[in-house]
């Protein structure tokens, strides 16, 4: 083997050759190809090569069970929106990006429940139904939510100021495919900046925040699952989305009700925001 800069991809190609899965052959073998035209491309000193290096092992290292740099990183650059858009199906309901805050279970709560349970934001309720794509109620479909807090915090960004679930609930729906639950107008707020990826988007002059939102997960048997928002439509943000997840059909009105027997009938005080979210299922295994 003579390594030169003109036969350093052949060789390396080479030796992926025998990977006796073709998938994973196919992934390294473009993989290499990309990375290499890369470096040819930007011609990195040894410095800034060492430099890649550190910061890929920082994001690592800020990895835990209630953090995932990786994603974020990913979410950053859109990459998690495009591999999202990429295997979505332009009959369903559209999905964006995972997070990287859903990384503790769920509560499973009954419909009707509240999952705020701090009780310090505006009040607000939010009804949803699942069917498939010709809109046929989907019973007992689990939809699994969780959003940060009025003042844009998740529950794991701030153990022992809120409690281990809050702003987080596992669902099944009713005969009729409804679902509905109680809880507070998220906020916008700023990805975590604290590491790696914060100290990019500074160094790139891009500003952090997401718009408004709740997430939210939907599955049922038979059914491929859907990872989606529903974002407030008065929200900032929406247009510059840090993780590029905004798509105009998941923009929704949380409306202002003043409606006593509205809010008698939901269980809330006046006045409190109401939205709906409809969600249409693709089945397993259809094609886009």
């Amino acid at each position: 083997m003579d390594y030169k800069e003109h036969t350093a991809i052949d060789a390396v190609l080479a030796s992926f050759a025998d990977t006796p899965d073709p998938r994973l052959r196919e992934v390294v073998g473009a993989v290499a190809r990309h990375l290499h035209a890369l470096v040819q491309e930007l011609r990195p000193t040894m410095a800034e090569w060492e430099s890649a290096i550190a910061f890929l092992t920082a994001v690592g290292r800020m990895c835990d069970d209630s953090r995932q740099e990786f994603v974020l990183l990913s979410d950053v650059f859109g990459v998690s929106m495009l591999v999202e858009t990429i295997n979505g199906d332009a009959h369903g309901t559209e999905g964006t990006v995972l997070g990287p805050f859903h990384m503790t279970e769920s509560p499973r709560r009954e419909l009707g429940d509240s999952i705020d349970e701090v009780g310090t934001g505006a009040p607000c309720v939010i009804t949803g139904a699942v069917t498939d794509l010709d809109g046929v109620p989907v019973p007992g479909a689990v939809v699994d939510v969780w959003q940060c807090d009025e003042n844009g915090f998740y529950d794991v960004q701030q153990p022992g100021v809120q409690p281990a679930g809050n702003g987080r609930g596992l669902f099944r729906t009713d005969d009729e495919g409804g679902f509905w639950f109680r809880t507070v107008v998220p906020s916008h707020y700023p990805i975590p900046i604290d590491g790696p990826v914060g100290r990019l988007l500074q160094a790139s002059r891009r500003h952090p925040y997401r718009p408004a939102h709740v997430h939210v997960i939907a599955d049922a048997p038979g059914f491929t699952p859907l990872t989606t928002h529903m974002f407030v439509a008065d929200s900032p943000y929406l247009d510059s989305d840090a993780v590029f997840a905004v798509k105009q059909s998941l923009v929704h009105d949380f409306a202002a009700s003043a409606d006593p027997d509205e809010a008698a009938r939901y269980g809330v005080a006046v006045p409190f925001r109401r939205a709906h979210f409809p969600i249409r299922l693709v089945p397993a295994g259809n094609s886009s």
